[in-house]
């Protein structure tokens, strides 16, 4: 398979569509930790890359590093790794849905309730500024978002979709990720997501909408060398 920057979204990202969110020390790159987890290298990494991530995270710090697995050099630690898959959407075209609300830093609270509930990855104080996340709400709570996070060019990631567990079952899981969908497609980006290996309720919701596995990849948590 031909690389592409879907290969390594953090990356293209961080030199890329969101360049103005990224920390940056020679070939490493990361997302400022208000708005993402997520540190990135190029692929063709060497060990003066590894430096440049571990002076940039410090010592004794985790990052979290996404894509094919790769050999760590020495000093280095995992703390967790999951295993999820890649999905595209070519001819899934959403729709706007009426009831959906624009999230802001506002509803930073209500957003904090829902994802401590159903913990869909990692969030930060200011994740919901990345780009355009929708909500549904019930009798004044919120219990339902999907948003956008990693823009490359051409492409943008939906992702953070959660449901409270007292208003599953209604769709609007579907209904939020196709009116996401929606609103990227307006601006002409393809679209992609990612989802554990394991969490077949969420493959089977994005691949009934039309989203189809490209290829499976790995989030690695890694701790950096300690101060020598």
């Amino acid at each position: 398979m031909t690389s592409t920057p879907l290969d390594n979204l953090a990356w293209h990202a961080l030199n890329g569509p969101h360049r103005d969110l990224a920390e940056a020390h020679g070939r490493a790159r990361r997302y400022h930790p208000d708005f993402a987890a997520y540190s990135a290298l190029p692929l063709d990494r060497d060990q003066g890359a590894w430096r440049d991530l571990a002076a940039l995270a410090g010592p004794g710090q985790e990052v979290v590093l996404a894509g094919a697995p790769f050999e760590l050099p020495a000093g280095w630690a995992v703390s967790r790794i999951g295993n999820a898959v890649q999905l595209v959407a070519a001819d899934f075209p959403g729709r706007p849905d009426a009831e959906a609300v624009l999230l802001g830093p506002d509803d930073a609270p209500a957003i904090a309730g829902l994802i401590e509930r159903t913990r869909p990855g990692p969030w930060r104080s200011r994740t919901v500024e990345i780009g355009r996340y929708l909500g549904i709400r019930q009798n004044g709570e919120l219990v339902a978002m999907a948003g956008e996070r990693v823009r490359v060019p051409g492409w943008t990631e939906v992702s953070a979709v959660c449901t409270a567990p007292q208003a599953r079952g209604q769709g609007l899981a579907a209904r939020l990720v196709s009116a996401v969908v929606h609103g990227i497609r307006e601006r002409g980006d393809e679209v992609l997501l990612h989802t554990g290996v394991d969490n077949a309720p969420a493959r089977r919701l994005y691949q009934r909408l039309g989203f189809q596995v490209r290829r499976e990849t790995v989030f690695v948590r890694l701790v950096t060398p300690a101060a020598g």
